[in-house]
C-alpha cells in the first residue's frame, strides 16, 4: 500500500476518532450546537443580553419610523443612521487601545448604563410629545459614542466568557443567533406597539431592558487578566495595530469584503421605511414584517453556523453569503409586492449575518491574543464604521432616484466584492492553514517525512480553511 494511502487512513481514523469523542462529550449535534453555553459566564451574558437585544431592536425600527413620520424624508432616514454609526468609524481605531487598557467588564457596564439612560432619555422626550429631529440626532450622537466602546470591548471581552478556546466558533454563532433572534422578535412586537401606542413606549422598554445585561456582568466570575497590556503612545500602539491587520492577508481580505457588504448592502436597511410607506403602500406593521423576514434569514444563518462543529471550510462560505446578499437586493429592487419583497429579505438578512457573523468567527480564531482589541476595533469598523457613509449615500441616491434603483446599485456592488473575495481565496487560504494547524483548530493530519525525495520541492499541504 503506498504512503499517501496510509496517510489518508490514519486521518481518517483520527478525525473519526475525535469526532466520536465530541459526540460523547455533548450527546449529538443538537447538544453539539450549544457547547458554548456550558460556560457559566457565556451563559449569563446569553440571558441577559437576549432580553436587552429585544429592547434595542425595538427602538432600531421606532427610531426610523418616528423619523420617517416626521420628515417623510430618505435623506433624513440617512442623516439619522449616520450621526448614530459614524462616531465607530472615527473613533474605532482609538477604541482598540483604550479597551486594551481597560478592565473590560467594568467597561461594559460604564458602557450598557450609558445606553440605558440614552434609550430612557429618548423615551421621556417622546412619551412627553417634545421630540424633534435634533434631539434625535443628538441622542444617536451619543449612542454611536457609546457603541465605538461597547462593541470592542465586547468582542474581545467574548474570549473571557469561554475558557476553552475550541468553543469560540460556537460562541460567536450562538451570539449571532440571539442577535438576530431578537431581530425577529423586537420588531414584530415594536410594530405592534407603534401602530397602537405610539414609539416613546418602545424606548421606555429598551431603556430598561438593559438592566437585564448589566445584571449578568456584574454576576459573573472573570479570572484575572494574562495578557500583559502595553503603556506606550497610543498612536504607536494604533500603527501596530494597522500594521497587523494590513500585512496579514487573510485578516486584511475579509475586513475589506466586509467593508463593501457594509458600505452597500447594510444601506438596505435606512431604506426600508420608504419601502414600506411608498413602494409596498403599508405603514408601520408593514415595517415589521419587513425587518422580521430579514431577522428570520439572519437566524437560520446564525443557527447553522452554530450546528457547524469545526471552522474548517468557513472562508469558503464568504464569498456565497456576499453573492446572496447582492443578488437579493438587486430583486427587492424590481419587487412592489410584500408577498416577493419577504422572502427577499429572508435571502438578504441570511446573506449579510453569515458574512459579519464567519468574518468574526475567522478573525477571533486567527488574531494574537495581544492585539485582539484592536483587530476587533478594525472589524467594527468594517461591519458598523462603513454603514454610515453606506447609509447617507443611499439616502441621497434615495432622494435622488428612488429607492429600488439604490438597492439595486447596492446589490451590484456586493455581486461584485464576491466575485473579487473569490479569486482571493487560494492565497487566504494557503495562510490560514498553517495557523489552524499550529493553534489545534483543525483535525489532526500525520505529517509527511521531509526526506520523501518525491516531494522535494512540493509545498506543505494546505488545509481546507
Amino acid at each position: 500500500m503506498s504512503w499517501s494511502k496510509v496517510r489518508a487512513k490514519v486521518a481518517n481514523r483520527q478525525k473519526v476518532s475525535s469526532e466520536a469523542d465530541e459526540n460523547r462529550r455533548f450527546g449529538g449535534s443538537l447538544s453539539y450546537a450549544w457547547r458554548a453555553l456550558r460556560h457559566r459566564n457565556f451563559k449569563l451574558f446569553f440571558a441577559g443580553q437576549g432580553i436587552s437585544l429585544i429592547g434595542t431592536w425595538m427602538t432600531r425600527l421606532a427610531t426610523a419610523w418616528l423619523v420617517y413620520q416626521l420628515t417623510h424624508s430618505a435623506l433624513m432616514l440617512g442623516v439619522v443612521s449616520f450621526s448614530g454609526q459614524i462616531v465607530s468609524f472615527v473613533l474605532g481605531p482609538f477604541a482598540g487601545v483604550w479597551v486594551e487598557r481597560l478592565n473590560r467588564r467594568r467597561l461594559l457596564v460604564g458602557t450598557q448604563s450609558a445606553a440605558a439612560l440614552q434609550s430612557l432619555t429618548l423615551a421621556a422626550l417622546t412619551l412627553s410629545h417634545y421630540i424633534t429631529l435634533g434631539d434625535i440626532i443628538a441622542l444617536s450622537f451619543f449612542q454611536g459614542v457609546i457603541n465605538a466602546l461597547d462593541m470592542p470591548g465586547r468582542q474581545s471581552f467574548l474570549i473571557r466568557m469561554v475558557e476553552d478556546r475550541r468553543d469560540l466558533g460556537n460562541a460567536i454563532a450562538l451570539n449571532s443567533s440571539m442577535v438576530n433572534a431578537a431581530r425577529l422578535i423586537g420588531p414584530a412586537i415594536a410594530g405592534v406597539i407603534v401602530a397602537s401606542i405610539g414609539e416613546g413606549w418602545c424606548f421606555l422598554i429598551d431603556g430598561i431592558s438593559y438592566f437585564a445585561v448589566i445584571a449578568s456582568l456584574l454576576l459573573m466570575h472573570i479570572r484575572a487578566e494574562t495578557v500583559t497590556r502595553k503603556a506606550g503612545d497610543m498612536f504607536e500602539q494604533i500603527r501596530e495595530g494597522w500594521e497587523y491587520v494590513r500585512t496579514f492577508r487573510p485578516i486584511r481580505s475579509i475586513l475589506a469584503l466586509l467593508t463593501i457588504l457594509s458600505l452597500m448592502g447594510y444601506s438596505y436597511n435606512v431604506l426600508l421605511p420608504i419601502f414600506a410607506g411608498r413602494v409596498l403602500g403599508g405603514g408601520a406593521t408593514t415595517l415589521g414584517w419587513l425587518t422580521g423576514a430579514a431577522g428570520c434569514g439572519a437566524l437560520v444563518s446564525a443557527i447553522s453556523l452554530a450546528l457547524r462543529k469545526s471552522v474548517a471550510g468557513l472562508v469558503n462560505m464568504l464569498q456565497v453569503a456576499a453573492a446572496v446578499l447582492g443578488g437579493a437586493l438587486i430583486l427587492l429592487g424590481f419587487s412592489h409586492t410584500l408577498w416577493l419583497s419577504l422572502p427577499l429579505m429572508v435571502f438578504i438578512g441570511f446573506g449579510f449575518i453569515q458574512a459579519a457573523a464567519i468574518s468574526n468567527t475567522v478573525i477571533q480564531t486567527l488574531v494574537a491574543e495581544d492585539k485582539r482589541a484592536r483587530v476587533m476595533s478594525y472589524y467594527m469598523m468594517a461591519f458598523f464604521g462603513a454603514a454610515p457613509l453606506g447609509s447617507l449615500l443611499a439616502g441621497f441616491l434615495a432622494h435622488e432616484i428612488g429607492a429600488p434603483a439604490t438597492v439595486v446599485i447596492a446589490g451590484t456592488f456586493c455581486v461584485a466584492g464576491s466575485l473579487w473575495f473569490t479569486f482571493e481565496l487560494p492565497k487566504i487560504k494557503a495562510v490560514m492553514g498553517q495557523v489552524y494547524q499550529a493553534a489545534g483548530l483543525l483535525p489532526s493530519r500525520q505529517k509527511e517525512p521531509v526526506s520523501r525525495p518525491c516531494n522535494a520541492g512540493k509545498k506543505s499541504a494546505i488545509y481546507s480553511t
